[in-house]
């Protein structure tokens, strides 16, 4: 039987020698004998974790070709039979058929050996790929290949540095250009599809070759599935249908910036007056060792069991309603392990909340120089218990949000409740982890009021992580771990569903000499004013880091760009109002809005803020100047009122003046024009 048949949108055209698919006339899959597009085998892997970061090894025994064919048609689809040999066995039955306005591949495996698949797509030399999560060093992804794991990125992030040299001969920490806390099997192509991979598994997805994409998955996945869209704001609009949207954030946000404050209640209130009385607007506090702090040699840590330390915070359960009373909201912290000794860890363990060894002993992670235990979320009981905790000790104490941590560490090795392989539930634990802090506000009737934010991430964020946030970056000026990442890590992130993200200002990692300046800090409060949260961080080591209140200049230079922030919020709340109805994100690439300009789609460090603000942050240090990219159309600098038209220009950039233009035609011309009003004030 020769097939040669359209089911809307797909088409399979059955060769001689294989078969060719398309979807909405694009080409995805091309099978001969000589060339198949699948190859399945089996391998061993060894996987080493040490504090989050993961050691990765795989011994491939078998990679065989799925050379031989055979097609068949039914009512919705088509299947296609695949063999090693032209008389063998089938070891694979693909089902191709029409899932709304996309194309879903289902898989069906024969040969119970295989636990290793490659699946090749059909690639165009000049195509770009963009998505497969939160990734920090490279916007379009062509090029390279990008293992799928959830980590810590590691620190430095580029193995050519001596930040990350140091890392890894110290700590093992280092970390790789891949590394990212949040990888998802999801990508965007500029061939105008978005391909999904429905897998938990640790994948590797390799963009090298000119005419081919590879897939590599620890599994034959439940499903893949495509979708093409007429825009990149179509694509992302029809995945995150699929996947899910993250709501509106509260109105309270936009009211200031969230101060990253520790130390204690009198520490906190010191500085809320002396900020409240020179005139900076803050919309909430952020104090992370509300439940306590402990000292390692990585810097300040926190004590988790997490409930109010009122040795730390004498008088809280008080000055929390007050703060609030006076328009300053308490934000906390808390992540899914429990310190052994704490109180929750006693109680976790006596009612087998834990995850176990395999030979059911207890099994506890080294985070650092202390030791926690795993809450087995897949134990319904423990699951439970967990939202409980969040209900009790965080929301009904007063928090209207919080930072919901890690997500990343389950190591590989632990026994679960629900039996199935922690290699394959380490990826989907931080949507696991993410829905739980979205129970709690449910349960609690909070959802909308309360937010908290994540940096862990996988394929589920996307519904239950109402904001993103890009991790733990350097205190530094470089590429791959410092300012700058954290522009491509929005951006990415964006483009398959979570596009309401911010960053710690001032980065928080200090380590190996690296200690944050004052400029850093002024530089990233700029851009920080141009995204949907501005919140401070003091960092691992506060006193190694310049902070908000180091001097009147950088308290006043906080104030302006601040009052910038809270003026620009009506615009800001229609983008996070227009990603929570269609998933079009708040930072979005320049190509997002100007699709016929090439050059747009290689530009990583400049970013559109909804579709009239483009935004190109000073990320390198003593500079005045700055080379920014302006799409063809009619521009006013911000600062200056001078107007451009398309094309690369060299503008002044001193401090407190980020290179900002708005769209002339723009209908939020008059607030633009207030932003200049609000720095100078």
């Amino acid at each position: 039987m020769t097939i040669n048949t359209e089911i809307n949108p797909i088409k399979m055209i059955e060769n001689k020698n294989g078969f060719d698919v398309f979807l909405n006339g694009s080409l995805l899959f091309k099978h001969t004998s000589e060339n198949p597009f699948i190859f399945v085998g089996s391998g061993k892997e060894s996987i080493d974790m040490y504090r989050g970061n993961f050691d990765i090894n795989d011994y491939i025994e078998e990679r065989v070709p799925l050379r031989y064919a055979s097609l068949t048609q039914n009512s919705d689809g088509f299947e296609a039979h695949l063999r090693r040999f032209e008389k063998d066995e089938v070891v694979l039955t693909l089902q191709f058929k029409q899932d709304k306005e996309g194309m879903r591949i289902s898989f069906e495996l024969k040969d119970s050996s295989v636990n290793r698949f490659w699946l090749r797509i059909a690639a165009e030399k000049e195509e770009k790929i963009y998505g497969c999560g939160e990734q920090l060093s490279y916007l379009n992804l062509r090029g390279k290949n990008f293992p799928l794991w959830t980590s810590e990125p590691g620190v430095g992030r580029n193995k050519k540095t001596y930040t990350t040299w140091q890392a890894d001969v110290k700590d093992k920490a280092g970390g790789d250009y891949y590394n990212t806390n949040f990888p998802q099997p999801t990508f965007i192509s500029t061939k105008k599809y978005f391909c999904h991979v429905e897998t938990t598994a640790y994948a590797d997805f390799d963009f090298r070759k000119e005419d081919f994409h590879e897939l590599q998955i620890w599994e034959v996945p439940l499903s893949i599935l495509f979708e093409s869209g007429s825009t990149y704001k179509d694509i992302v609009t029809r995945l995150t249908a699929r996947l899910g949207r993250q709501p509106e954030l509260p109105d309270w946000t936009y009211n200031g910036i969230w101060l990253g404050i520790q130390g204690g209640t009198d520490v906190v209130q010191r500085k809320l007056d002396y900020a409240l009385e020179k005139g900076l607007k803050i919309g909430a506090v952020w104090c992370q060792d509300w439940q306590g702090k402990r000292i390692t040699s990585f810097g300040k840590r926190l004590m988790w069991n997490w409930q109010w330390n009122p040795e730390e915070y004498p008088n809280l359960d008080k000055k929390i309603h007050e703060w609030k009373e006076q328009g300053i909201r308490f934000l906390g912290y808390i992540n899914p392990y429990v310190a052994e000794e704490g109180h929750l860890y006693n109680e976790a363990k006596s009612k087998k909340y834990l995850a176990t060894k395999e030979d059911g002993s207890d099994y506890l992670v080294d985070f650092g120089e202390f030791y926690c235990g795993v809450v087995d979320f897949t134990n319904e009981d423990a699951y439970t218990w967990y939202v409980s905790v969040i209900k009790e000790n965080l929301i009904e104490f007063g928090l209207d949000g919080w930072m919901a941590d890690f997500g990343e560490y389950l190591p590989t090795d632990v026994k679960l409740s629900n039996g199935i392989p922690a290699t394959m539930m380490h990826n989907a634990w931080p949507a696991i982890w993410a829905k739980v802090n979205h129970d709690a506000l449910k349960e609690s009737g909070k959802l909308g009021e309360i937010v908290y934010f994540m940096r862990a991430g996988y394929t589920g964020n996307q519904a239950y992580c109402p904001l993103l946030w890009a991790g733990d970056q350097s205190v530094d000026w470089s590429l791959d771990d410092g300012l700058a990442s954290v522009i491509p890590a929005a951006l990415s992130a964006g483009m398959i569903g979570c596009g309401i993200s911010h960053s710690d200002i001032g980065g928080y990692t200090s380590l190996h000499g690296n200690k944050r300046s004052k400029e850093l800090l002024l530089r990233w409060v700029e851009m920080a004013a141009f995204t949907p949260v501005m919140r401070t961080h003091e960092g691992n080591r506060p006193d190694d880091c310049f902070q908000f209140d180091g001097d009147e200049e950088t308290f006043n230079h906080f104030i302006k760009l601040t009052n910038v922030y809270v003026s620009l919020a009506p615009y800001l709340k229609n983008l996070v109002s227009v990603n929570a109805m269609e998933g079009i994100p708040v930072q979005r690439p320049l190509f997002m809005e100007y699709e016929q300009d090439k050059h747009a789609y290689e530009i990583q460090y400049q970013y559109m803020l909804g579709s009239d603000v483009l935004v190109a942050p000073v990320y390198e240090q003593g500079k005045d100047k700055w080379e920014v990219y302006l799409p063809e159309d009619d521009w006013v600098h911000l600062w200056s009122g001078h107007e451009y038209s398309g094309g690369t220009y060299t503008v002044e950039a001193p401090i407190g003046q980020p290179p900002v233009f708005y769209k002339k035609t723009s209908m939020y011309k008059k607030l633009f024009e207030g932003l200049n009003i609000s720095l100078t004030s």
